[in-house]
């Protein structure tokens, strides 16, 4: 069984780990998470969770409110929204179920609240293993994007979409 916890800076040397992995960094090359920091702050706006299988921690998921988010990264951006990074850190759990359950996971906890009417994600427009991946769990094209020196491609789900395919199973 998979389960999501809080990430705290105990996990400061297996996120950096992860971060090294050849798959990690193909999905996210120009990212700087800059752990040491960050795992010290808890922002309202912000969950950072580690994914857990059999008391083994296998990958991390932030979850963020892109129109309080503080970078404003995803410049503006109405309320309402949250903005999902996922990611598998070590290469033997791909390809395994894992990513779909934590996405699945993600997605429940995102709508729990009742103003969320959609959750966007912005995988690089190279990498379609996870654009594949990201459209069988329901999500929807929305435009193509630069974010910074990266060419991502948008796609969205929203609450009703995520409802349907959450009680289809």
């Amino acid at each position: 069984m998979l389960i999501l916890r809080q990430a705290t800076y105990n996990d400061l040397k297996l996120l950096q780990h992860w971060d090294e992995q050849p798959h990690v960094i193909a999905s996210d090359p120009n990212d700087d998470w800059d752990w040491e920091y960050e795992l010290k702050r808890e922002p309202e706006w912000r969950e950072q969770l580690i994914a857990i299988v059999d008391n083994i921690p296998i990958g991390f998921i932030q979850i963020i409110d892109p129109a309080k988010e503080e970078t404003h990264y995803w410049g503006e951006i109405e309320d309402g929204k949250r903005a999902i990074d996922i990611w598998i850190g070590e290469a033997s759990y791909l390809g395994k179920g894992f990513g779909t359950e934590m996405m699945k996971l993600a997605l429940n906890r995102c709508f729990q609240d009742a103003t969320v009417k959609a959750v966007v994600i912005d995988p690089l427009s190279t990498n379609t293993k996870a654009i594949n991946f990201y459209k069988r769990i329901g999500f929807q094209f929305v435009e193509q994007r630069n974010f910074d020196e990266d060419c991502c491609e948008v796609y969205s789900i929203d609450r009703a979409a995520w409802k349907e395919i959450r009680d289809s199973h």
